[in-house]
């Protein structure tokens, strides 16, 4: 039997392989993003101010020259013209009709006193009922006292004015909104030709739907009320699409089985089983409707938008929280109305309710009757037509509110000076030098190499072009300015995000306690932003940033929350097993982990500040949304204005690319062989 014999081989005291220390290469991303820094400060140093294609407020281009002349001529051919006569000439008519039809009956007739046909009774009583019949009576009695409220400030007729205008957007809206939503639930064609569509009108800022509107269907409220339609349809046909397409498959399957035809299987299942959904899409809606149709005062739109605009114009903040407290009340009667009816919309709703069916129609009908006899007597009575003059408050509340903001400002003055003035001085305006006095070609190289960097060439392409077409504007200076103030604004809303967001998501309790103010800083319009805000700090550029911040914050944080609370219970588990402190938790497992979430809040954060670029340029912010507001003043500068609207498109094009990009970026890969470090 043979003796197998080793040789012993001696056993060197080598560290192994996986510990060894590895020299991390620069990626190209990592090069690009150094490179191009290092250029924009160089260029910043040596080429301060030179080649900043800055244009004067009162200057124009020859392109805004010849956008001036499109505006003279279609004034004068608006009657010859076959496209307007056949076409738009008559879509501005229909429009008109229901618009004056639903004003005469709520706000204004055209006849005599101008009185309503329904009176503030019989308008208060009718709408009690109508949210009764559509929700409960909780939802009822919140509506008739919030337009009894509207009566107390002295704002009925303006409110009726605005409730009109949103009633008539929302009529058109859902008239042509649930067909397509239909159309690109039940087939997968039309939706991907219609999904591109709703996302331009989705990151289309508002203000620049007005200028080409108002240019085509003149000031008033057709325009208003296309504008606000193009603005609120997105909703509605997303959530009908997206209620019809959730229908089970097998649901479907069972269905066809039956034998039955596609108008049969779209009526008897899938619209019945997606009517929750459908309910909320109306709810969505209405919202951006009422929020349109302040935005559109700008281009006559009567109500309580008017009101506001007014007030920032002459800088009256008591007038002007007196009009926005109104248009937050007329936002939360209309939310909850539509929340309530989708709330009856849902299938087990009728087993909870206290009340039968018919006991329900019984009181119904005989509310019905009492709306009635309010309507006859609004339609009689002088005292139930118009509202009594003696309950007026309004001026009360103008005065205290006035009052209060001059005792905040003279008696906060250091507080709120120095707020303002240390973060314009110290951040706001070095950070907006730093781009509005680099020459525009090695800014424009900058932005592409960073978008390089986060998409690869595709995405580098797109922003050339952006960049290109804002050169061609002849507005880069002031796109400059308009960006500056937006990413600040951004990464306050992103810091907000990151804060209230992990808080949310790691309390239950703090996502109760925070969720509903957030709702509640989403249904306000974004005019209302711009009233208290206005009374602390005065028209400056830091008032209209601050309340950009508002605007976009309520978003930003809902989104970081819900990526926090989505991340696995599993791996927290193990986070909290390895003995991690919760510092360690959120910084090394949370944060990384919901790195898409956060990247998506930046996308939206941004296009929800530069949703409020004209908006704050009511008070002073300047850039491109003064150009527009001006655009919208002085006939001279319609052309200016109407490039600026573009020049914001492209913006907001550019600044949604690289952020989605941002968001869908990979991980680093790590290499076969080498550690992770942790």
């Amino acid at each position: 039997m043979s003796t197998l014999i080793r040789e012993r081989v001696p056993v060197r005291n080598t560290p192994p392989a996986a510990v060894r220390p590895q020299r991390r290469r620069l990626g190209r991303r990592t090069i690009l993003l150094g490179g191009a820094a290092v250029a924009w400060l160089l260029g910043f140093i040596f080429l301060h101010g030179t080649a900043t294609l800055n244009l004067p407020a009162s200057e124009l281009t020859d392109l805004h020259r010849t956008l001036n002349q499109v505006n003279a001529w279609v004034a004068d051919n608006r009657a010859d013209n076959p496209v307007f006569q056949y076409l738009l000439t008559p879509l501005r008519s229909a429009v008109d009709v229901v618009a004056n039809l639903f004003t005469g009956i709520f706000a204004a007739s055209t006849t005599g006193l101008r009185l309503p046909e329904i009176g503030w009774l019989g308008t208060v009583a009718l709408l009690g009922w109508i949210a009764w019949a559509a929700g409960n009576i909780r939802v009822a009695l919140l509506t008739v006292a919030v337009f009894i409220f509207f009566g107390l400030q002295g704002l009925f007729v303006d409110a009726a004015y605005s409730f009109a205008l949103v009633l008539t957007a929302v009529l058109f809206t859902l008239l042509t909104g649930i067909p397509l939503g239909i159309l690109a639930g039940i087939s997968a064609r039309v939706s991907k030709v219609i999904t591109p569509v709703l996302d331009f009108m989705q990151i289309l800022p508002t203000f620049v739907y007005l200028a080409p509107l108002a240019l085509i269907f003149l000031i008033g409220p057709a325009s208003a009320v296309i504008a606000t339609v193009i603005y609120a349809a997105p909703p509605v046909i997303r959530l009908t699409a997206h209620g019809i397409r959730g229908i089970p498959a097998d649901t479907r399957e069972a269905s066809d089985s039956l034998g039955t035809t596609g108008v049969q299987r779209l009526i008897t299942l899938q619209l019945p089983l997606a009517r929750r959904t459908i309910v909320m899409g109306i709810n969505q809606t209405t919202m951006a409707a009422l929020s349109m149709v302040t935005i559109a005062a700008l281009i006559a739109a009567p109500g309580l938008g008017q009101v506001v605009v007014r007030a920032l114009q002459s800088l009256d903040v008591g007038t002007a929280v007196n009009a926005g407290l109104s248009i937050v009340l007329l936002a939360i009667a209309l939310d909850r109305v539509t929340t309530a009816a989708s709330r009856r919309a849902e299938p087990g709703a009728a087993r909870n309710r206290r009340i039968s069916r018919r006991t329900r129609y019984i009181l119904l009908g005989a509310g019905f009757v009492v709306v009635l006899a309010a309507i006859q007597l609004s339609r009689t009575m002088l005292w139930a037509a118009v509202f009594p003059k003696d309950l007026n408050i309004g001026p009360g509340i103008v005065d205290g509110v006035t009052a209060a903001s001059q005792w905040l400002q003279t008696n906060l003055f250091f507080l709120t000076v120095s707020l303002r003035e240390g973060v314009t001085n110290g951040v706001l305006n070095p950070f907006q030098s730093l781009l509005t006095d680099t020459p525009f070609y090695l800014l424009a190289l900058v932005i592409i190499a960073v978008a390089c960097a986060l998409g690869r060439w595709q995405l580098g392409l797109v922003a050339a072009a952006c960049l290109a077409v804002i050169i061609c504007l002849g507005l880069w200076s002031d796109a400059m300015v308009t960006l500056a103030g937006t990413l600040v604004a951004t990464s306050v809303v992103m810091i907000l995000g990151v804060i209230f967001g992990v808080a949310m998501g790691r309390s239950n309790r703090v996502d109760q306690i925070m969720r509903p103010l957030l709702d509640a800083g989403q249904t306000m319009p974004a005019f209302v932003y711009l009233v208290p805000f206005l009374g602390l700090f005065g028209a400056t550029r830091f008032t209209a940033i601050v309340a950009g911040i508002i605007y976009a914050a309520p978003v930003a944080i809902k989104i970081t929350a819900d990526g926090i609370a989505a991340i696995s219970p599993t791996v927290m588990e193990a986070a909290v097993s390895a003995g991690s402190t919760p510092w360690q938790i959120i910084t090394k497992v949370q944060l990384p982990m919901a790195r898409k979430s956060l990247a998506l809040a930046a996308n939206q954060g941004l296009i929800y500040v530069l949703a409020m670029v004209v908006v704050g340029a009511l008070v002073g912010a300047g850039g491109l949304g003064y150009d527009v507001v001006a655009g919208f003043v002085q006939s001279s500068l319609f052309g200016k204005g109407l490039a600026a609207g573009l020049a914001i498109v492209f913006l907001g094009i550019l600044l949604d690319r690289m952020t989605q990009a941002a968001a869908v970026r990979p991980a680093r890969k790590t290499a076969p062989g080498k550690p992770v470090r942790h």
